[in-house]
C-alpha cells in the first residue's frame, strides 16, 4: 500500500517555491502585457479609422459618378445647342446634400461644325470629386 501523507506534506513547500518565484515577475509581466494590449488597440483603432475614411471616400465618389452620368444622359437626350446646356435637377435626398454640378460645352474646332465636347464636373462641399467627358454631335445638320 502506498502512503500519500508524505507527498501531501511536501506540497506546501513546493507551492511556496513557485509562489515566491512569481512575486517579482508579476509587475513586469503586467507592464509588458499592458504595453502589448495598448499597441494592439492602437493598431486596431488606426485600421478602423482608415477603413471608415476609405468607405466615406468610396461612397462620395460613387454618388458623384452616378450624378455625373445622369447629367450626361440629360445633356445627350436634349437637342444640340451651340450656346450650352442647362443642368438637370439634382435629386433631393440626404445622399445628394452639398453636391453641385457644372456642365460645359466646347466646340471641338474653331468653326461651328456641329461637334462639341461636353464636360460634367461634380463637386461636393466645394471640392471637385468627379469629372466626366463625352462628345455630342448635331445630327440634324
Amino acid at each position: 500500500m502506498v502512503s500519500y501523507s508524505g507527498k501531501i506534506a511536501r506540497l506546501p513547500g513546493i507551492l511556496r517555491v513557485f509562489v515566491c518565484r512569481e512575486l517579482g515577475v508579476s509587475l513586469i509581466e503586467t507592464v509588458v502585457v499592458l504595453a502589448v494590449l495598448g499597441t494592439v488597440a492602437v493598431i486596431f483603432l488606426t485600421g478602423m479609422m482608415i477603413s471608415s475614411e476609405a468607405a466615406f471616400i468610396t461612397d462620395e465618389q460613387a454618388t458623384a459618378e452616378n450624378l455625373a452620368r445622369s447629367q450626361m444622359e440629360w445633356v445627350q437626350s436634349t437637342g444640340y445647342d451651340a450656346a450650352g446646356y442647362s443642368t438637370a435637377a439634382i435629386p433631393s435626398g440626404k445622399d445628394y446634400i452639398d453636391y453641385s454640378v457644372n456642365v460645359t460645352a466646347q466646340r471641338l474646332h474653331a468653326t461651328e461644325d456641329g461637334i462639341q465636347k461636353i464636360t460634367v464636373i461634380v463637386s461636393h462641399s466645394g471640392g471637385q470629386v468627379f469629372t466626366l467627358e463625352s462628345y455630342k454631335v448635331d445630327r440634324e445638320n
